[in-house]
Parts: C-alpha cells; structure tokens; sequence
C-alpha cells in the first residue's frame, strides 16, 4: 500500500493554491494543505494494494455436490466512491456486482471490501468494473463475474458540461456471465425488487 507523503503532498497543495492566485498563508487556507493531504490518503488507501489474495485467503470450498449446483451470488447497490484518474476529482455512484462459483464461495464481508479496495484507487470507471470481475475470477477461481457500475462524474456534473444528473453506466463481464444469455439473466435479477435510489 502506498502511504501519502503529507509534508510533500501539503506542499504541493501549497503550490496549487499560490498558482491559482491563492494566498496559502491566509487565514483561510492555512489548514487546507494539510486537509488535502489527509483527504487524498483516504482516496489512494487501496493504491498498491492487490486485491485477490484477500480472496483467495478467505475462499470457502464447497463439496463437489454443492459446486455442481452452485447458483450466481449478486449483491446489489454497493456505494462506492473513487477519484477518477483524469481530472483527480470524485465520482461516486453503486456497484452491483455478481459472481458464478468455481469450487468456492466466500463471506459477502470481502466482496465489499473488494469493491473499497478497488475504488480507492486513481481510476476510471471501465477500468474500475475490469478490475472487479478479474479480481473475483482470479481470487475465487469463479466461473464468471459480472460488474455493472452506475456513476455520476465529478468531472462532468461540477466542470465542463456541468450536467449534474447525469449518470454514466458500465458492464464488466468475464467467464460464463460474458454469455449474452447469462448476461441478461443475472441483468433481470438486478431488476427484481430493486428499489428506488431517487431519494438516495
């Protein structure tokens, strides 16, 4: 994992606020150098960090019997947020992620921390859902994994076109689940009794 440097980073800061015309001394500022640079911590915590060896540490065999049958595992309206690579500014919005086990399932604890880790982290979102369905087709050895990640983009509801409503949608499918058949199934199951976000 890397560790922010926070002197550096504050510097750096430091400097932004000077070139933007900024009185970094002011009363106003003096403490958000050091802000920043905590902020950004959290932001890049999952930096270096490889998620599947989590995963595959804390697999749960199943018995042969078990894995024949094994049904898709789905967990839906996963929040997340991340710093998009681009113009380092968040974006936020739900994971809705799903997986068709091999010989092995695990705890629904770790699959939330796969998404934190994996959001923390300079991204964007393709690559984000890339990164989710790989982890668990090689930390699980599962037979498929499907990732659909709805996001609303800092860098276009608060700059440039500034369309604050607008969502972006992806889909990240490996395995069995790339199946446009399986696909679709394991979409309509995100339907079933979904509930309503608008007042999210």
């Amino acid at each position: 994992m890397t560790e922010v440097q926070h002197e550096r980073a504050a510097a750096a800061v430091r400097e932004l606020l000077a070139a933007c015309g900024l009185d970094a001394d002011s009363p106003q500022f003096a403490k958000t150098p050091l802000r920043v640079a905590t902020a950004l911590s959290e932001f890049v915590a999952g930096v270096g960090v490889d998620p599947v060896p989590a995963l595959r540490d804390n697999r749960i065999p199943l018995a042969p019997e078990q894995a024949a049958d094994a049904q898709v595992v789905l967990l839906r309206n996963i929040r997340f947020r991340a710093l998009c690579e681009h113009h380092l500014l968040p974006f936020d919005g739900w994971v809705q992620l799903a997986y068709l086990p091999g010989d092995s399932i695990v705890g629904l604890g770790h699959l939330y921390d796969l998404v934190e880790t994996c959001a923390a982290r300079p991204t964007l979102q393709e690559n984000f859902g890339d990164t989710l369905v790989d982890a668990l087709m090689l930390g699980l050895a599962a037979r498929g994994a499907v990732a659909v990640i709805e996001a609303r983009q800092g860098c276009v509801s608060d700059r440039g076109p500034r369309q604050a409503d607008s969502e972006t949608v992806t889909l990240a499918a490996r395995g069995e689940l790339a199946d446009p058949q399986a696909r679709a199934d394991v979409l309509r199951m995100l339907t079933l009794g979904a509930s309503d976000r608008s007042e999210s």
